[in-house]
């Protein structure tokens, strides 16, 4: 037997289970397993209290009021599921736009079957026993990443589901804030209480001294240790009414009792941080520091590289540029995979930069945005959590990872925290996303404390942070929020695990096939030789790719855009579309003018036969200038393109049907 073809054949035999299929064809297996769990969840109900006497009668149902009812009802629910025929088929290999894909059935049955169960997790007197599970969730998701998880050594992470990517990355500029301005609260508290804690071990030696710019530029870990320090100090010298009042002080003199301009009028010589991320960033950074009252002002964009990852010689020029004007930093974002393009950034360059900064003074978190990359990570592992080679890694792939995404992988077991969205690459419903902490230790500084609901308990051993954990929603942005998610996505893991021998296993096959239509882009632009140019402006990272297209002889820009905007007319979707006369399904994006470098404009330009004086950063009303290249994006996640079988190759497929677009397009 050919050796290629019985590799297919183990292959598929391993995905075929996975998913309900663009056939449905596990629709028996789901419907068995569904109907087996519905029963038992009614099972549950009455056996509660069995000797409980049924509250709806027997013969309600020939009551008119309840025909009438379950008329209405019926009614309904046909009408949206007509209505939801129209929707985007992100299960059908067809399907190549945006980050959505088939659902990995044991996630899907999961959190179907616990909405049943309706458990809150805002306290686990809502949600007893899937509140431990979400938190298990974020064990899952450090251990990807390379943390700590042991609670007998430090720092150890922690981590919990969000709604999805926006959430988490406004938490962890939440978390990022109230741990760096707190030592200037608990000073400036002190000093006016004439308390003197002596020489600590962490931080500055002389503590009521220092200055706020040294109180702010302290690492996490110390801050956290500090803080520890601190009120021990406050315990052990003074009498509890006392420690208490002192404790109040500091209080009040937080951030988040004062507020951002109140807290820097007291603070004058501080100045309000900065925000580094690249210029390719989601535009969710913009709200998180609207939403903070830092200002979208304070988010300092970096210039991106030609492969459109953040350039680490201008991130360091930025941190010169704030070092030489005494303004602090709050945190440097790196994305693990840009919305746009799937592109890696650095995140070994950025650790390193904050190493040589810390020497000079400067301090910064370092967040990654990893939402869609995150589980890419998977990859990276061993089942006992050791890291392959890269040597090793590469053997399976004909170009992934590269050297630099490699070390950026590598890397993030040293950052403060990570996005990541387990509703993309981890193919569970939306929403569910995900915040994971290096330290668990930032959780001290935040409490929103609500009576009825929580306790007072002050964690400082696991079994106190475990009980903190119970009043989940005392410690992270949402409160009521439901666990059907989170116990998904947990389940989910438990069956596929996160390594690189099962999740891992199946976004490798998506890594695969990015590499096959990479590959084969030549033979498109060899297609429409003569007809239209075809550039790959980004060599991809992960599994998206972005193409421009633009018809031969054309040099205007703004024309390129039109005629790509007619090529994705018959790739979209909308509710007034069809989607049986479309046969594949797409999505676009830009890439602005500004966000590229002259060099990577120049390439770009060239590459598609454009007039270079046609690409501006402001177009004037010609028609014939434009700010942005209008681009083709391509997210390739279902693990089934290839097809597996001959003449099941989705990829080819779509290639010969995006020419025929084009000619059907210039032929009009």
């Amino acid at each position: 037997m050919d050796m290629n073809r019985h590799d297919d054949e183990q292959l598929v035999d391993w995905l075929s289970p996975l998913f309900l299929g663009s056939y449905a064809e596990n629709n028996e297996l789901l419907e068995k397993v569904l109907v087996e769990l519905l029963r038992d969840h009614v099972y549950w109900r009455r056996n509660i209290h069995p000797e409980d006497r049924p509250q709806i009668p027997v013969l309600a149902e020939t009551g008119p009021e309840y025909r009438r009812f379950v008329g209405r009802m019926k009614t309904e629910l046909h009408g949206l599921t007509a209505r939801l025929k129209n929707s985007a088929p992100f299960f059908n290999p067809r399907y190549i736009g945006h980050m959505a894909s088939d659902l990995l059935l044991p996630g899907l049955i999961a959190q179907l079957v616990t909405t049943l169960y309706n458990p809150n997790h805002v306290t686990d007197e809502a949600s007893p026993v899937t509140l431990p599970l979400e938190l298990d969730l974020g064990r899952q998701l450090a251990t990807m990443f390379g943390l700590n998880t042991d609670p007998e050594r430090e720092p150890c992470a922690w981590g919990h589901a969000t709604s999805g990517g926006t959430i988490a990355n406004d938490e962890a500029l939440w978390y990022f804030r109230a741990v760096r301005y707190w030592p200037l609260a608990a000073a400036s508290a002190m000093r006016e209480a004439g308390f003197e804690p002596g020489e600590i071990a962490y931080g500055p030696k002389d503590f009521l001294q220092a200055s706020d710019h040294a109180l702010f530029n302290l690492p996490i870990d110390t801050v956290i240790r500090l803080r520890r320090a601190l009120l021990a100090e406050v315990e052990r010298k003074l009498d509890r009414r006392e420690a208490r009042r002192l404790a109040k002080a500091i209080e009040a003199e937080r951030v988040e009792t004062l507020g951002m301009a109140e807290f820097h009028a007291r603070h004058p010589a501080l100045g309000t941080p900065a925000v580094l991320v690249a210029d390719t960033a989601h535009y969710s950074w913009e709200k998180a520091l609207k939403l903070l009252g830092l200002g979208s002002a304070q988010l300092e964009a970096v210039a991106v590289n030609e492969r459109m990852r953040l350039d680490a010689d201008a991130l360091e020029r930025k941190l010169a540029q704030l070092h030489e004007q005494g303004r602090p930093v709050l945190a440097v974002i790196g994305i693990l995979g840009t919305t746009e393009f799937g592109s890696i950034d650095p995140i070994h360059e950025i650790v390193a930069a904050r190493q040589r900064w810390r020497k000079a003074g400067l301090e910064f978190a370092v967040h990654v945005d990893a939402a869609w990359g995150g589980y890419l990570a998977s990859m990276f592992h061993r089942p006992d959590g050791t890291l392959l080679g890269h040597e090793e890694m590469q053997r399976d792939f004909h170009f992934f990872p590269s050297a630099p995404v490699y070390k950026a992988f590598a890397a993030l077991r040293h950052v403060d925290s990570l996005t990541v969205d387990p509703h993309k690459l981890g193919y569970v419903p939306f929403g569910c996303g995900a915040y994971v902490a290096r330290n668990r230790g930032m959780t001290d500084f935040i409490s929103q404390k609500a009576a009825y609901v929580f306790d007072e308990a002050e964690a400082t051993a696991d079994s106190e942070y475990e009980r903190r954990f119970r009043n989940l929603g005392q410690y992270i942005l949402e409160g009521s929020k439901p666990g059907a998610a989170a116990a998904g996505a947990w389940l989910s893991h438990r069956v596929l695990p996160l390594d690189a021998e099962n999740m891992g296993r199946l976004i490798s096959e998506t890594i695969r096939n990015c590499e096959y239509f990479f590959e084969h882009v030549d033979q498109l632009r060899d297609e429409l030789d003569g007809i239209a140019r075809v550039a790959l402006p980004f060599e991809p990272d992960t599994n998206l790719v972005c193409l421009a297209i633009n018809p031969a002889g054309n040099r205007s820009l703004a024309r390129m855009n039109a005629f790509g905007r007619r090529l994705y007319a018959h790739l979209g979707v909308g509710e007034e579309i069809d989607i049986h006369t479309r046969e594949f399904f797409g999505s676009r994006t830009l890439v602005h003018r500004d966000k590229l470098g002259a060099k990577a404009a120049a390439r770009l330009m060239d590459e598609l036969d454009l007039d270079p004086a046609t690409f501006v950063e402001e177009p004037d009303d010609s028609g014939e200038q434009a700010d942005s290249v209008f681009l083709l994006r391509h997210t390739l996640m279902n693990p089934w393109l290839s097809g597996h079988e001959e003449g099941l190759n989705y990829l080819d497929r779509y290639c010969r049907h995006l020419a025929a677009l084009v000619r059907r397009e210039l032929a009009d």
